[in-house]
């Protein structure tokens, strides 16, 4: 087949064989993140799987059908969420948190979206400069380090053995960690973006060795909880093959809000990157394909933030946690030059219905505790990694006083708050402010602060060089 008339434009519609096919595509790609994060954060992962798809399909319809980008569970949030339940008392309970605190972490998250609404509507109004004015890479890549760097602690927590456990969870961990980065690094194509799937899987076979050979004393695999078909919406029968999830509603928490909400922050400069590197994409299968139409990718970037902030919502409000769209889905459409609305629209439908089905879901929750530690670790700092790249990619100047000074505060007071403070929650004028949040907001202010007069600082700075 010629390539110049290969692929499919966001506005294009395979044949319905094919659309099925690039459906399950995506959503196998969307799989591994997204699970990670519900089994991560303690929500129930059959809410999670179906709220992602439910936001991919609104977001569709929200940027009327021109976007091709998939929605899914965010790791921004994870540290915000954990540090949240532990200031409320609340602790997971065979890796499910209790119902009432996912119901105070869903209104946190359900205003979370407000970040990215208003993010939308400045560029909208006022253009991308407005937005970067407030938020520069100064602000947004250490905030993106330490949503990274505080989680390092469960990370390890998880991937170590736990007391009475033997050894070998050592093993099953570091197997986990090491294969999913050996297929990040070499594997390409279609295998290369599922490098958290296939390391799990190394994990699971080598969990699977160690209880064939050692018997029950040596079962790391779980059992599904109780808790998750207890608390399905409606059970076919006993809910053993099929049962809907369990959806819940928020509970108004002003706590929540301040813990989760400022973290939207961190997600703008990924979402805003991900529609630029779209716009390039389309509009290259465009011209091979001889269209003459041009596809504006960029020109949609408010309707992107926008759609963002709706989904948040939409997810946090049945009981998902908060998301952003995926660039393990843009890369895929990018191997397979496939970027038709309608393939995303069925995925979207796919995970809903699988979020269904019991089976799937008791093999999600049975993955071996020591497997998920493993992925931690390599999640968590690629988090924290990505921070750095976003000051890299946006020629953060490094030698800037006013920069040094708000990375400086922004790493020090999140990760300060974190460990030292039971919660990661810091008393601040009988006010509690979250490790996370208080570090973005700090960051922020003073960024603000140490902005103004800058521009006439900036003309001298040049004149001086220049002379």
């Amino acid at each position: 087949m010629d390539k110049r008339n290969f692929g499919y434009l966001p506005d294009e519609t395979p044949p319905v064989g094919k659309l099925l096919l690039y459906a399950l595509q995506q959503v196998i790609v969307m799989f591994p993140a997204t699970v990670a994060v519900a089994l991560i954060t303690g929500f129930q992962v059959s809410t999670t799987i179906f709220a992602s798809g439910l936001a991919t399909l609104c977001f569709a319809l929200i940027t009327g059908k021109k976007l091709p980008l998939y929605y899914g569970s965010s790791f921004a949030y994870l540290s915000a969420i954990a540090g949240l339940a532990a200031a409320q008392g609340y602790a997971t309970v065979n890796g499910i948190l209790p119902t009432e605190a996912i119901q105070i972490a869903q209104f946190g998250i359900v205003m979370s979206g407000l970040v990215s609404i208003a993010a939308g509507l400045a560029v909208r109004f006022a253009g991308r400069q407005a937005v970067e004015r407030i938020l520069p890479p100064a602000v947004t890549g250490p905030v993106a380090m330490i949503i990274g760097l505080t989680l390092a602690g469960g990370a390890l927590s998880d991937a170590a053995p736990k007391e009475g456990q033997p050894q070998i969870v050592w093993v099953v961990s570091l197997a986990t960690l090491l294969s999913t980065v050996f297929f990040a690094r070499y594997l390409k194509g279609f295998l290369g973006q599922l490098p958290l799937l296939l390391g799990a899987g190394v994990g699971c076979l080598t969990a699977v060795l160690f209880y064939t050979v050692g018997g029950p004393e040596l079962n790391l695999f779980r059992e599904l909880p109780t808790e998750v078909l207890a608390a399905s919406t409606w059970k076919l029968g006993d809910g053993s093959f099929f049962a809907l999830p369990a959806f819940s509603f928020p509970k108004v928490s002003w706590a929540a809000v301040a813990a989760i909400m400022p973290i939207a922050i961190a997600t703008i400069p990924e979402s805003t990157a991900h529609v630029y590197q779209l716009d390039i994409y389309v509009n290259n299968v465009a011209r091979e394909k001889g269209s003459e139409k041009k596809y504006d990718m960029a020109g949609l970037l408010h309707k992107n933030l926008i759609g963002d902030g709706l989904c948040d919502m939409i997810a946090g409000f049945i009981g998902g946690p908060a998301g952003t769209n995926y660039g393990e889905n843009i890369s895929t459409m990018a191997i397979s030059r496939v970027f038709s609305v309608p393939v995303l629209m069925a995925a979207s439908g796919m995970a809903m219905v699988m979020a269904c089905f019991t089976p799937l879901i008791r093999a999600i929750y049975g993955i071996p505790l020591a497997v998920i530690g493993g992925l931690e670790i390599y999640l968590f700092g690629a988090i924290a990694a990505q921070g750095i790249a976003i000051m890299i990619g946006h020629k953060c100047d490094m030698f800037s006083a006013k920069n040094t000074a708000v990375i400086a505060v922004i790493l020090i007071l999140g990760l300060g708050i974190n460990y030292a403070y039971a919660g990661g929650t810091i008393n601040f004028f009988g006010m509690g402010i979250p490790a996370v949040a208080g570090a973005a907001i700090a960051g922020i202010l003073l960024n603000l602060l140490l902005s103004i007069g800058e521009k006439k600082e900036t003309v001298t700075e040049e004149v001086s060089v220049q002379e």
